[in-house]
């Protein structure tokens, strides 16, 4: 397996595995299938597993921690606090309060059955507590030794550069894919300038890069993206043609669309991790595979040109207007 550095010293394997699908918002789980994946993800050498503690809520962890169990030293557990909910689900909104952040470390020490975070992320910036009262708190984190590294996600470049004036940020988690090319420009410019890795959530589009889907029809009753605006109608339409062409190269590089989409990602910079969510051991086979696809020059350009012409947000209105904190 190969490595890459995020920030100044966390190492991880170059491929990571999110984990949130395993529990919510793509449909029902399967734990003992998930945590077979985990553990087959493990022995392929992937070292960075990816979870949040709104994930589920709170069984995505204890998920993950379970997993881990007498495997603790092969692993990098990242996940995040700042996107609060009830314990039936209920989304109650952003926290980013001190005494907030001191609670919610507590709670994923104790999910995950650890004794320390690797990377700990601010989920999203809460626009009433000023970033440097989190990040305060997240510093003391740290210095009392729960927390190794701290990250943010979905930050515009000027909170990021308040934040690591505080505490040094080691990675920012940006959705980042052929079909989201956002943190392109002033922000991954602005990371790079810092020293900040790019951990890439969502590198296959939510499963739209696979050619797996044809319609929202086909997706469980409680898949979030039957209601994700790049899923809808005339988008849906639209983003089907991208993906044909996504198909199109893979078939002449005699790889799967994922492999390829996984593999441009991969090609933006050893400073960028992508972490595709999976729960089978197939598609995590299949995922891995895409370290070894080399893509030329004019792969790269033909690929890139697709990804400037999706149509539709990549989320829903609401969710939209929790990003670039």
């Amino acid at each position: 397996m190969r490595k890459r550095t995020l920030g100044q010293n966390l190492t991880v394997s170059a491929l990571g595995l999110g984990c949130m699908g395993m529990s919510e918002f793509y449909g029902a789980g399967d734990d003992a299938e998930s945590v077979s994946t985990i553990h087959r993800a493990l022995d392929l050498g992937v070292t960075f597993l990816d979870t949040a503690d709104m994930y589920g809520p709170f069984v995505n962890e204890e998920l993950v921690g379970r997993a881990i169990a007498g495997r603790r030293d092969e692993v990098v557990v990242a996940t995040k606090f700042g996107i609060q909910r009830g314990p039936g689900g209920e989304r109650i909104g952003l926290n980013g309060r001190p005494e907030y952040v001191r609670q919610s470390v507590e709670a994923s020490l104790r999910r995950l059955g650890v004794d320390h975070i690797d990377l700990y992320y601010q989920h999203r910036v809460d626009p009433t507590v000023p970033v440097e009262e989190t990040w305060g708190a997240l510093a003391e984190l740290v210095a009392a030794g729960k927390v190794r590294h701290l990250g943010i996600s979905e930050a515009s470049a000027a909170t990021l550069r308040r934040a690591h004036a505080v505490h040094p940020v080691t990675a920012g988690q940006y959705e980042y894919s052929l079909w989201t090319r956002d943190p392109e420009g002033e922000l991954l410019d602005t990371m790079r300038e810092l020293g900040v890795g790019l951990v890439a959530y969502s590198p296959l589009g939510r499963g739209f890069l696979t050619g797996e889907v044809k319609d929202t029809e086909s997706l469980a009753a409680d898949d979030f993206r039957r209601s994700n605006p790049r899923f809808q109608g005339d988008n849906l339409d639209h983003n089907l043609a991208l993906v044909a062409k996504v198909r199109d190269l893979a078939v002449a590089k005699d790889v799967t669309p994922a492999q390829l989409a996984l593999a441009w990602v991969l090609a933006q910079g050893d400073d960028i991790v992508p972490i595709p969510g999976t729960k089978r051991r197939t598609y995590l086979e299949q995922n891995l595979a895409a370290l070894d696809v080399v893509l030329t020059g004019d792969d790269l350009a033909d690929l890139a040109k697709i990804g400037t012409d999706v149509a539709g947000t990549r989320y829903t209105a609401d969710s939209m207007r929790t990003l670039n904190g």
